[in-house]
């Protein structure tokens, strides 16, 4: 098996878009909110920074593909379809056609053949020496714009997999089983329910009384 990818510089902005998602879900906002000093928060996404490589590593297939993906999208574009093969071809034999034309024609010319054939020959050779150049460049054109667009969608899909993956199997995991450890290094410890004769932990250095709120 493959080791999971670690994480890239270049997407460790989208690193820390699923981080402040992840922030801003119910469960963890929650907790996030019961320290209103604001270092609960401080510490999850420290800790979450501090391990993502691990995080990445939940989502490593998506990761994976999405690494493929990219780079296959930087790659030079195929030229084996149909499309490519007449974009080539059309220009090639407007050209090829334009030549023969041109040239019968000025041998014509030179030879002082009577009649309109040697200029019509010309004229002709001339329009398609204009098609071949207009329809290479719109072929071209085409094809790059085609290949590039589509290569950009196959990118996008599987980064937004990628976060989706991210999201709910590294980093959601990660900060709901670490907020008890940020509730604890913030300074903040739970009272007990109401109704229990166990003091709250907070109050427990001054007297006895239960905890109530």
């Amino acid at each position: 098996m493959a080791d999971p990818p670690r994480l890239h510089p270049e997407d460790r902005a989208d690193f820390e878009a699923v981080l402040d998602l992840a922030l801003s879900t119910a469960d963890v906002h929650g907790a996030v909110r019961a320290d209103p000093t604001g270092r609960t928060a401080a510490h999850l996404r420290a800790h979450a920074l501090a391990h993502s490589d691990d995080i990445t590593a939940a989502a490593g297939e998506p990761y994976r593909a999405y690494l493929a993906a990219r780079t296959a999208a930087r790659r030079p574009p195929a030229t084996g379809s149909l499309l490519p093969a007449l974009a080539v071809l059309t220009p090639l034999v407007a050209a090829t056609s334009a030549g023969a034309l041109l040239l019968l024609g000025s041998l014509l010319q030179v030879g002082d053949a009577p009649g309109p054939l040697p200029g019509s020959l010309v004229a002709a050779g001339w329009t398609l020496a204009l098609v071949a150049a207009v329809t290479g460049l719109l072929g071209l054109a085409a094809l790059l714009r085609s290949a590039l667009g589509a290569r950009a969608d196959r990118v996008e899909d599987a980064r937004l997999a990628w976060r989706q993956a991210l999201l709910d199997r590294g980093m959601l995991p990660h900060l709901r089983r670490h907020t008890a450890v940020a509730h604890s290094a913030a300074g903040i410890t739970p009272c007990s329910p109401p109704g229990t004769l166990t003091p709250c932990p907070a109050r427990a250095g001054k007297d006895r009384t239960p905890c109530s709120d």
